[in-house]
């Protein structure tokens, strides 16, 4: 509540005034002002207050003032009191609302036309304060996402898009991490070259073993060690000293020529020396020679030669070579397959081998060579034969390892065949391209871009939600504000004798806002009063509503947002100039909602209301209907270049020329006081001013005297259209026959007895009753 303008200096007319300073104000307040006093001022004043917007009191700085604006209020929320000074309050009155030509020019219209931010304005209004609140804050999350979605399209640029590919970004950063993403890309590099190679993948060949021959030492030594055990020692001395006088190969042609005497040949069957024809019948050697080269001899040869002939058939020839070629075909299908499974790598040393293993084939073919050379002599295999058998064979454990490594791989080069044959190379080389995404998502760099993408887009989300919890809540008021408004705006209307109402009053959201769209319905057509620009010639708020009209429309406005507000308990309601363009019976009914909404304030010792007006009659209704004990009532009035406040008697303006006459007629009945010729000549005034109230439709103003009243109503004497009946009219025909002589010429001449006078007059005022 406002309780006293203490002060209000240098702002419009008010110069340094604080006359008003010890009038308090009361629940209802009248404000009257004649124009251009500083009615509207006080208006703006108490709108700044409302809002603490310093605009309306700035604009307003007394014109040549050296000073800025100050002003000192004493109201609710105190103290202090609320002081404008330095451009600024020191606190402000929230709940305060005020109706002046700034509300209609925010909520309604300006003059003729309906613009966007007059719908925006009244969409707030409709909503109320706490959905506004709510409004607001939806707008701000809206613009709230509006920023992440900003700062979402900077954090999706920096993310590589080489990085994601065809993958949108959320659903690049959605990737799931693989801690095996190495091993997946390449078993799906494998299973795509698979699908794009089925003809070679189908005709190559698996792994074969490869093998490296041993060599029999035991066997070998066996033979290097066999003799003849049957000769007996003197045969063979004699032989071996014999043979070891002839040389080298002494005993193979040794051997050959006893050949030749036992199977006959040549001249043994004389008994001769095949070489020199000698007869060798008493040769001393030869009995020993036929001992010697017997059968067995031969059997022992050809053991030795065929241990010889194993060893080089085994590892001689092309048998290294070939091994070499397996090596080498093993390389190159590792190579083939190691594109499409799990193939481990081996590598052999193939000089190496084929070194050693030469190293120990000629090892064993000399001893085996020497043996041949001197069959009966027993032979042991050499170390250095051992040692190169030894380290020859030790690279067959290698080729063992690496024989069982084929034998994996050609397990997995089976189950390659079989997916190849079935493969699909778009699902694979989509297979693929994800988890390349994948890998790409996850290495440091991009991983912290994604991060902050994910926790902006997480942000989003929960404001999103937000938002669309604020939506629902705003939906849900909507729906039943919007109507209630409609409802409350439409009992207005009549009460204002509008021959207008309001329809499809809806809440319409714009990419400027939340604004409010009705419809005006005249003769039941509706005139939308929207934001869609109207055609010239058609029918829209500019020309289907006149000046008064539209003043009506902005106080139903206001009326019914009053009625809408939960805080109107304890809401100060400021009302400038309500009845302007209104017509008589618009006055009247403004007159009688503000009494309504006084008693509301009074019965509720919270709220307020005040009300400005150039209009004294209209103040004066107010006034009179009003509660004594909480009204209070200030004028603005001329001080100088300026203006001033100060208490106004509202009782004395209210008096009116009828209530003068009818207050001189009393008193002249009480006490004979008056001048008698302007007591007479008060009695037809007085009963013609009360025949226009009481028969207002027969007695119009400016229309009737009270003499051809008075034969209009002897003509309809006891007809159905009768004004008055016999007794009355007979009565004011005295009365009007008496008054008359009053009102002739020369009637300031005319003799007037006291008691006819006071006769007279008492029966004017029981007939004006």
């Amino acid at each position: 509540m406002i309780n006293r303008l203490k002060l209000l200096r240098n702002i419009g007319q008010f110069d340094s005034v604080d006359s008003a300073a010890n009038i308090p104000l009361a629940r209802l307040t009248v404000v009257y002002s004649e124009n251009g006093r500083g009615k509207t001022t006080l208006a703006a004043v108490l709108r700044s207050l409302a809002t603490g917007n310093p605009v309306p009191i700035a604009e307003r700085k007394r014109l040549a003032s050296q000073h800025p604006p100050h002003v000192v209020l004493e109201c609710s929320g105190g103290p202090p009191p609320a002081i404008f000074e330095n451009n600024a309050w020191n606190r402000t009155l929230p709940d305060l609302a005020v109706f002046d030509d700034v509300f209609i020019d925010e909520n309604v219209h300006s003059g003729l036309v309906v613009q966007a931010h007059h719908r925006q304005n009244l969409h707030e209004l409709i909503l109320g304060a706490q959905a506004v609140a709510l409004s607001r804050r939806l707008q701000a999350l809206v613009a709230q996402i509006e920023t992440h979605n900003t700062t979402l399209r900077a954090k999706e640029r920096a993310i590589p898009t080489a990085d994601r590919g065809a993958f949108s970004v959320d659903d690049f950063c959605s990737l799931p991490a693989r801690p095996d993403i190495e091993k997946a890309i390449q078993e799906a590099e494998r299973n795509l070259a698979a699908a794009h190679d089925q003809d070679a993948i189908r005709t190559t060949l698996p792994f074969e073993s490869l093998s490296l021959p041993s060599f029999n030492l035991a066997a070998i030594a066996q033979v290097l060690e066999q003799d003849l055990p049957a000769l007996d020692a003197a045969t063979l001395a004699r032989v071996q000293t014999h043979l070891a006088g002839l040389g080298q190969g002494g005993e193979p042609w040794v051997a050959d020529g006893v050949h030749r005497i036992q199977s006959g040949h040549g001249s043994a069957a004389t008994g001769a020396c095949p070489f020199c024809a000698q007869d060798l019948q008493g040769s001393p050697v030869i009995q020993h020679y036929r001992a010697y080269f017997s059968d067995l001899y031969a059997v022992l040869k050809r053991t030795v030669s065929d241990a010889l002939g194993a060893v080089i058939r085994a590892h001689g020839g092309d048998v290294p070579a070939g091994f070499e070629r397996a090596v080498r075909v093993g390389v190159e299908r590792r190579q083939f397959w190691s594109r499409f499974c799990e193939v481990a790598e081996f590598t052999l040393d193939t000089a190496a081998i084929v070194r050693d293993w030469r190293a120990a084939r000629e090892a064993v073919q000399a001893q085996l060579a020497g043996k041949q050379v001197a069959p009966l002599e027993r032979l042991d295999l050499s170390d250095e034969t051992r040692v190169a058998v030894a380290t020859y064979e030790a690279h067959s454990h290698t080729i063992a390892t690496i024989n069982l490594r084929f034998q994996e791989a050609n397990e997995a080069i089976g189950v390659a065949k079989e997916r190849a044959a079935t493969a699909n190379s778009t699902v694979l080389g989509t297979d693929l391209v994800r988890l390349k995404a994948v890998k790409a998502r996850y290495t440091p760099a991009t991983a912290a871009l994604c991060d902050e993408y994910l926790l902006e887009r997480t942000a989003k989300e929960a404001t999103e939600q937000l938002r669309d919890q604020a939506k629902g809540e705003l939906d849900l008021q909507k729906t039943t504000v919007f109507q209630a408004y409609q409802t409350a705006i439409n009992v207005y209307l009549p009460k204002f004798n509008a021959d207008f109402r309001l329809d499809s009053v809806v809440s319409t959201n714009t990419r400027g806002g939340p604004t409010c769209t009705y419809n005006v319905v005249i003769n039941n057509t509706p005139v939308p009063i929207g934001g869609a620009d109207l055609a010239l010639g058609e029918a829209s708020f500019r020309n289907t509503l006149s000046a008064g009209d539209r003043n009506t429309l902005a106080l139903a406005f206001f009326f019914a947002s009053l009625d809408q507000d939960t805080k109107l308990a304890n809401k100060v309601v400021v009302i400038d100039d309500p009845i302007s363009s209104l017509d008589d019976h618009r006055a009247l009914t403004t007159v009688q909602e503000i009494r309504r909404l006084a008693e509301h304030a009074a019965q509720v010792h919270a709220a307020q209301v005040i009300v400005l007006s150039h209009n004294k009659t209209f103040l004066c209704r107010l006034w009179e209907g009003a509660d004594s004990t909480a009204r209070a009532a200030l004028e603005v009035v001329r001080d100088g270049a300026g203006s001033t406040l100060r208490a106004w008697d509202v009782a004395q303006d209210s008096i009116t020329e009828h209530d003068r006459r009818h207050a001189m007629l009393r008193g002249y009945v009480a006490s004979s006081s008056g001048n008698k010729q302007e007591v007479a000549r008060s009695i037809r005034p007085l009963l013609e001013a009360f025949l226009r109230v009481a028969r207002p439709e027969h007695f119009k103003p400016g229309a009737a005297l009270l003499g051809p009243f008075i034969g209009v109503c002897e003509q309809r004497v006891g007809t159905a259209g009768e004004i008055l009946d016999s007794v009355s009219l007979q009565e004011l025909r005295d009365l009007n026959e008496y008054a008359s002589r009053y009102h002739h010429p020369g009637w300031e001449t005319e003799p007037i007895n006291d008691g006819q006078l006071c006769g007279f007059v008492e029966r004017a005022l029981r007939f004006a009753r």
